[in-house]
């Protein structure tokens, strides 16, 4: 064990010094032969969910509390490729002593694994503009229980996902970034032969609905780049499905939409300049078929080279 730890410590010195945390949706990529890992944690609640459109409370629910520890690798293959490895554990109960009735949910939810290129970049005389695609596939790591809401930890069905990523940095350390994506979902199998989605289905089977994702971020670098702060927006907006019917619970054929702003805010360790910290909150201000979510999170990310 001490022989690892010291290894892990070597590797972590020859990091470089482009060093930034990454995700399927920024336009940061690792170098050749550089490997970034993300560990971060989630909470978040709600106490009001739309069903359908319409905003209400469940006091058979409560407050719905979940928790997420996420761990993500970022590996780059090429100097403009990187290949992208995911996978979140997921817990979920109600507050005592309403919801508290009910059973909550845990478990590992979807492994992901994303493609990430840079297809165009160009430099002006006071910034950069970088255009990258992503092709992302995700499917369960487990078998939870898709058919069981709000508690359950994830769709449980596969998808596939093509994203556009556009962001333009002046060299103020100014930077403007915005993504679409369209998600395409296969289906997931309930215990139970027989639901109600605008008719009836005699099958286990349930189609989760295709989506659309956008991302929206501005955001600036301070402190000779030590410090990252930005302001983000972020929309999904399935193409079909049903509304939760009133005093029903949600499935996962519902036509979900929400729209979500946040904050996020990285910092690199001076003494370690391999490390940074992470910090970020969310809150969904419009919504369908979803809950009224506020999370806050933290996170650390290492670097290194192999």
């Amino acid at each position: 064990m001490k022989t690892l730890k010291l290894l892990v410590i070597a590797l972590a010195i020859l990091a470089t010094n482009n060093l930034a945390a990454q995700t399927p949706t920024d336009a940061i990529l690792m170098g050749p032969k550089e490997i970034c890992m993300a560990f971060t944690y989630q909470y978040g609640s709600w106490d009001q969910y739309w069903e359908g459109t319409r905003l209400r409370k469940n006091e058979n629910v409560a407050t719905l509390n979940q928790q997420m520890g996420a761990f993500i690798a970022a590996i780059g293959v090429h100097k403009k490729v990187n290949l992208l490895v995911g996978v979140p554990y997921v817990k979920t109960h109600s507050s005592e002593p309403n919801g508290g009735k009910m059973a909550g949910a845990k478990g590992f939810q979807d492994i992901s694994f994303n493609v990430k290129a840079q297809v165009y970049e160009r430099t002006f005389e006071k910034g950069a503009l970088t255009v990258l695609a992503n092709a992302g596939y995700s499917t369960p790591s487990t078998n939870y229980l898709s058919d069981y809401r709000p508690y359950s930890i994830g769709f449980g069905a596969s998808e596939f996902n093509l994203r556009l990523i556009g962001q333009y940095k002046w060299n103020s350390g100014l930077f403007m970034r915005a993504a679409t994506a369209h998600l395409w979902r296969g289906q997931t199998e309930a215990e139970r032969d027989y639901y109600y989605a605008n008719g009836s289905y005699y099958t286990a089977l349930m189609d989760v609905p295709n989506a659309w994702e956008f991302n929206l971020v501005a955001g600036k670098w301070f402190l000779d780049n030590k410090l990252k702060v930005e302001a983000s927006y972020v929309g999904i907006k399935s193409v079909s499905g049903d509304d939760i019917r009133i005093y029903n619970a949600g499935q996962p054929t519902n036509k979900v939409q929400f729209d979500q702003i946040g904050m996020n805010t990285q910092f690199f360790l001076p003494p370690i300049p391999w490390m940074s910290v992470l910090a970020f909150f969310s809150h969904n201000v419009n919504g369908r078929n979803a809950g009224k979510f506020t999370r806050f999170g933290i996170g650390t990310t290492i670097q290194f080279g192999f």
